[in-house]
């Protein structure tokens, strides 16, 4: 593998105050058994981008394919050992975004969001940065435990293109690590990010977009404050908030239904009822 410097464009903390995070009864909910792995990835990304080789590279053979719980659409998953914790890797649906537009974007929204994976890494095209940030930018939204692979650098090489990794690194504010998946190119030093991010070492501050219309930031200060009132253990209520006010039909049928499990522990029928004076406002 190829020597490269990690960039760390981040804070640490703790391992103990911010480990684990993964919400062991969602997962189980959504199909995936933690069993004796410390540990759960999301392994995301735009189709192309080499997603399943990066997967494969990280698990080896130790792997198996299944079917989402009442979905026809595949599920991979493996595993692996690092830094003496076991690790379980959950391969989603490849997509371009978390608009939940099709089937492959609500899988990949819905674990992201309530399965709240320790790491969540998304894997981009290098050559293609514009059209695979969209989909970063979105699981930055959800949440701030992401590892971006600057997958195909042997492609950018090729093309005589330059990547700026170590910028990108601090625009994102979360780590970002350049490999070249299908040489082996820089696994390495993902296997490191991935681990450090998960225990806790390493914390992430990503850019998220800020919104100056006061009506919005207002509109959003609101339905964040009834949201975490109707649901407290809701991982993020910002991210739905924003989902919501853009006229996301289906978050608010999963919110109002409680398809993805007891969100909050309490009485649901109640709480739906609730919920859709919000939807209504």
């Amino acid at each position: 593998m190829t020597e490269q410097t990690l960039p760390k464009p981040t804070s640490t903390a703790a391992p103990c105050e911010t480990c684990p995070v993964h919400n062991a009864a969602h997962l189980l909910k959504l199909g995936v058994d933690m069993g004796d792995a410390d540990f759960v990835v999301a392994l995301a990304g735009n189709p192309n981008t080499g997603k399943s080789t990066v997967f494969n590279a990280l698990t080896g053979l130790r792997q198996h394919t299944g079917n989402w719980p009442g979905k026809t659409v595949t599920r991979a998953e493996g595993g692996f050992e690092y830094g003496n914790s076991r690790y379980k890797i959950v391969d989603l649906p490849g997509t371009y975004s978390l608009l939940a537009t099709s089937l492959d974007e609500e899988i990949a929204r819905d674990f992201i969001l309530f399965g709240q994976p320790d790491v969540s890494v998304v894997v981009v095209d290098a050559t293609r940065l514009e059209r695979n940030l969209n989909l970063v930018l979105q699981v930055m939204e959800i949440t701030n435990r992401v590892v971006v692979c600057l997958n195909l650098m042997d492609e950018v090489r090729r093309h005589k293109l330059t990547v700026d990794d170590r910028r990108l690194a601090r625009d994102l504010g979360v780590p970002v690590v350049p490999t070249a998946a299908r040489y082996g190119d820089g696994m390495d030093l993902l296997l490191q990010a991935i681990h450090d991010v998960a225990s806790g070492a390493t914390m992430g501050k990503p850019y998220r977009v800020r919104y100056e219309s006061p009506a919005l930031k207002h509109a959003v200060e609101q339905l964040v404050t009834q949201i975490e009132a109707l649901y407290p253990n809701l991982p993020n209520a910002r991210w739905v908030a924003l989902r919501l006010l853009d006229g996301d039909e289906k978050i608010a049928e999963a919110l109002q239904k409680g398809e993805l499990g007891d969100l909050s522990h309490g009485d649901l029928a109640q709480r739906a009822a609730q919920m859709q004076v919000i939807g209504n406002q």
